[in-house]
């Protein structure tokens, strides 16, 4: 009985080594879909969170490839691209971020990781290098500002929070016009795109007006169980409200990716990476 027992333990220990390697290194393309009176023309983008410099094949290449095949007309890199890290490799990142633009307009709002680069001196050159990486890039680069496309009636707007909203154990309340302090008011005439990091704040996202919310930072919760969902947050929060997927507060919506890559732990169970296709219509 006790060889039964320790034969299974191995053949579970294996195939959940094995389910890690894959999910690690393997990423899924969801879609979804979106109509509002205000868009003028069917358009597509996608979404990619929390890549911490990760790679798929030499140069990202199939990556890069998934994202061509998508034919966007832009690119939402939701935060955390890269890692806050003295041994961080910005110039990997350049190449990426320039092969992006290539494909599409980018258009960038940073994570906490990025956020963290400028506020602790601790990281050598790499803030230097990585600021100088995204001057060069050309992307849109939006810290608390927003962008417009008239030609199909979006606005997009990238917001940075404050570093205290990022606190592990304890979600520090956000005051009601904390939103409005750093955006201003939206353009209502356009529906709205906010790319906000920090899922756990959508409720000020909705009431501040956001049509759409897109947002990263949780990776899926980690390891995801059925029933149950992702089992932890960055923030130490067991089985988190948000952690992967469609959500809705009043007229806003959400789309939580769960990242694209991996960072502290580096693994991932029973939840790949996703390249997030975002289609816009007007409603008919």
């Amino acid at each position: 009985m006790l060889e039964i027992l320790i034969s299974l333990a191995a053949v579970v220990a294996i195939v959940l080594a094995w389910v890690s390697l894959y999910d690690t290194h393997h990423f899924v393309v969801v879609h979804n879909k979106f109509s509002d009176g205000r868009i003028k023309k069917s358009c597509r983008f996608v979404m990619l969170s929390d890549l911490h410099g990760q790679q798929y094949g030499r140069d990202n290449e199939v990556l890069l490839q998934a994202v061509k095949d998508a034919q966007p007309q832009g690119i939402l890199l939701v935060g955390d691209m890269i890692t806050a890290h003295k041994k961080s490799k910005p110039e990997k990142l350049a190449k990426f971020l320039a092969d992006l633009q290539e494909i599409a307009p980018v258009y960038y709002a940073n994570g906490n990781h990025e956020q963290k680069l400028n506020l602790f001196d601790v990281y050598g050159d790499v803030p230097e290098k990585w600021e100088t990486v995204l001057k060069e890039s050309g992307v849109y680069h939006l810290v608390n500002e927003h962008i417009e496309l008239p030609d199909v009636g979006i606005g997009i707007y990238g917001t940075q929070i404050g570093h205290e909203y990022f606190a592990r154990m304890k979600q520090k309340e956000m005051p009601k016009d904390y939103m409005q302090s750093l955006l201003g008011k939206r353009d209502e005439d356009k529906y709205s795109i906010l790319l906000a990091h920090n899922p756990d704040y959508f409720e000020n996202y909705a009431a501040w007006g956001a049509d759409l919310v897109l947002s990263g930072h949780v990776h899926g919760g980690i390891m995801r169980l059925p029933f149950l969902g992702g089992v932890i947050a960055p923030s130490l929060k067991l089985f988190p409200k948000y952690d992967g997927g469609i959500f809705t507060e009043g007229k806003s919506t959400m789309v939580l990716g769960r990242g694209i890559g991996t960072h502290s732990p580096n693994v991932r169970f029973f939840n790949p990476g996703e390249l997030i296709v975002l289609e816009f219509d007007g409603e008919n």
